[in-house]
């Protein structure tokens, strides 16, 4: 796969968006192996077989995206609570008074992690949860126990009144259970839903080809199901991880777990390795990896790499597809450019749930010119 360079004109600091929010993928490995993980990290329960990213690499990253408009952080990983100085990287972002969030599966989700973690500026954290019960959800992810303990972290946040998202990725062998998960959910206090679809990369490709992950017909029934009969039947907000084109308007510049406008212009990923990528696809597709933290000032990176300008300059009228024709084009910004990337090896592709569903005749007519 290759990404096409070419000289361009060089933008003026005033034209150029602001870095608002680093990812951090803070482990190669995860104490989880998750069926369907589109990243695919190694199953590392004690975090000492691959690398994490170091803290110093993470202060420095910090440190020179703050002039650029940094705003907030994003842990992930890999299980971001496998890294061993965890609650170091919570004390520096504490520091810096950064925006946080955090995706994890939960099992390490200690009182002295949760009290960290309701210091933070703005707290935002979502958990895994693929099952209303032990044997569909570690069935899913791979280690008997996990539920049991996914379950204690959600209560441990909810008792610091952070009111945790749950993130269910709903497939064959657990959509049955979309009703009970969002009754769990109310029951352990979480404060909102969001149901994933499985991407087409890593194990979530296997998932696929193996016949165990829905259709897109059934994803646009399940998200209608989700939007109208389940909203109906609780107070939690609940969403539905399809692209802009299929979703409610409602949907749109909601807070903390909506579906709005896609900040990819906005953001950076810092890979366990040390490396500045688009995001944790960097791990995959190593042309959309930028270069180390440290070694080149990430002022430098930010404005000049070719990449980064060629989106800011091509997003999204150089979509093609069904995404050039689709009239939330400038909302979604083409779904996930990541993803498409992987997929197609060009910038520019489509979105593969709305290429199907083009295909399928399933695009809303609607939200096309």
């Amino acid at each position: 796969m290759e990404v096409r360079q070419t000289k361009t004109q060089k933008r003026s600091n005033k034209d150029l968006p602001p870095l608002g929010q680093l990812y951090f993928y803070l482990t190669e490995g995860c104490n989880l192996a998750c069926r369907h993980c589109w990243l695919a990290p190694k199953f590392d329960p004690a975090a000492d077989k691959y690398p994490v990213l170091p803290l110093e690499l993470i202060r420095t990253a910090i440190h020179e995206a703050l002039p650029l408009g940094l705003s907030g952080v994003k842990l992930t990983g890999g299980e971001p609570l496998l890294h061993p100085e965890i609650l170091d990287i919570l004390e520096l972002i504490r520091q810096q008074e950064l925006e946080f969030t955090m995706e994890t599966n939960g099992l390490l989700c200690t009182p002295e992690v949760v009290a960290a973690i309701a210091l933070q500026k703005d707290p935002f954290v979502s958990i895994s949860l693929d099952g209303a019960s032990p044997e569909t959800h570690d069935r899913i992810r791979g280690r008997e126990g996990a539920f049991t303990k996914t379950n204690r972290a959600l209560r441990l946040l909810a008792e610091a009144e952070l009111r945790p998202q749950i993130i269910m990725s709903v497939m064959r062998s657990n959509v049955k259970q979309v009703p009970k998960v969002v009754e769990l959910a109310q029951e352990l206090g979480a404060g909102s839903v969001k149901f994933n679809t499985i991407q087409p990369s890593g194990r979530g490709q296997a998932i696929n080809d193996q016949g165990n992950g829905l259709s897109i017909e059934e994803l646009i029934q399940l998200g209608r199901q989700v939007e109208g009969e389940l909203a109906d039947r609780t107070e939690l907000p609940l969403y539905f991880d399809y692209p802009a084109a299929f979703q409610p308007l409602k949907y749109f510049g909601a807070e903390q777990g909506g579906c709005g406008v896609c900040s990819i212009l906005s953001i950076l990923g810092v890979l366990p390795s040390g490396d500045y990528a688009l995001c944790g696809i960097g791990s995959h597709v190593k042309e959309l990896v930028f270069g180390k933290v440290g070694q080149k000032p990430l002022a430098d990176l930010w404005e000049n790499d070719l990449i980064l300008e060629q989106l800011r300059r091509g997003l999204p009228d150089q979509l093609t597809g069904i995404c050039s024709h689709c009239l939330m084009k400038h909302l979604c910004m083409g779904a996930c450019i990541a993803q498409n990337y992987y997929r197609s090896g060009h910038l520019w592709a489509p979105y593969w749930f709305c290429e199907q569903a083009d295909a399928m005749g399933l695009f809303p007519s609607s939200r096309q010119n």
